[in-house]
């Protein structure tokens, strides 16, 4: 049985309702906003790399009002899948899967790296290997790849060996993936691997804060400009969401804390980008029948 209605009764539970989200009684944001942001991550080249990741979530949980999880993977198919099957709602992701599975994924931002939205696949090889010039003097030798889905760490290296009439299949000895840009370069600096390929932005930051580890090896090639690997959401992220997550990652920049993470980054801040800067990925692709 209900109790009746009572003017002074309803009054108090007005009062009292209108003040309990200050006491911390009542939740203030949607269901869904309590829920928080999941965000997807694979592993990146700093040593100090849960420190930096549980301060770039306190910042963003001050940009979004709202908590963040971080979810990592240690490859980026495990992240893609994840994403498509709205586990997480955003990563920042590779050129290469967010081309292959964009119809299914939205483009939030492109970190900005020497003020351009772009960046290199380099091929690395052993500093001892003087006699070494690219990839003509690697055949038939032990190659390290970083995954499967990495455009700079396996769909160029795969493309250009195509584009000048090799089976990359057949032309090394042996491949192996490390399944991380950085791990490329320790096994090319220690001769695990007669060569590698990795990503230019990953080996110039390690040149600069482990330049112990990039000594031990040689940039001999270096891509074409590609597009920078890029901040998605999925795709049915609500439209409220998206708009909140590009606009704190778009104002990076303007933010002393958001400027201190970047430094660590080595980034110069966040673009909006747009589909098109994917275009030669999109091409390599379609040249190795991967679509």
């Amino acid at each position: 049985m209900g109790f009746p209605s009572h003017p002074t009764f309803s009054a108090s539970r007005r009062r009292f309702l209108a003040a309990a989200p200050a006491l911390g009684l009542l939740p203030v944001r949607s269901a869904r906003a309590a829920a928080g942001l999941r965000i997807g991550l694979t592993p990146v080249f700093l040593d100090d790399q849960i420190s930096f990741n549980a301060r770039w979530r306190r910042w963003f949980e001050d940009k979004l009002e709202r908590p963040v999880t971080f979810v990592q993977r240690g490859n980026y198919r495990e992240v893609v899948d994840l994403l498509v099957a709205g586990k997480i709602d955003c990563a920042w992701l590779c050129g290469y899967p967010y081309v292959r599975h964009r119809r299914h994924l939205r483009l939030a931002a492109v970190p900005l790296w020497q003020g351009k939205p772009l960046y290199q696949s380099y091929l690395i090889v052993p500093a001892a290997e003087a006699a070494v010039r690219g990839f003509a003097e690697l055949r038939g030798r032990v190659f390290a790849y970083s995954d499967p889905d990495s455009n700079s760490g396996f769909l160029y290296p795969q493309y250009a060996l195509r584009n000048g009439g090799e089976n990359p299949a057949r032309y090394f000895s042996r491949t192996f993936f490390t399944w991380s840009h950085r791990n490329v370069v320790e096994a090319v600096s220690v001769g695990l691997a007669d060569g590698g390929a990795v990503d230019g932005y990953v080996w110039e930051m390690l040149a600069r804060i482990r330049p112990t580890l990039t000594a031990g090896t040689r940039v001999v090639e270096r891509s074409p400009l590609l597009g920078f690997p890029p901040f998605v959401a999925r795709g049915d992220l609500p439209e409220a969401e998206f708009r909140a997550v590009r606009a704190a990652l778009l104002g990076m920049a303007s933010d002393p804390r958001g400027v201190e993470l970047l430094g660590r980054l080595g980034l110069d801040g966040f673009s909006p980008g747009t589909p098109d800067l994917f275009d030669g990925i999109a091409r390599m692709i379609e040249r190795m029948g991967r679509a």
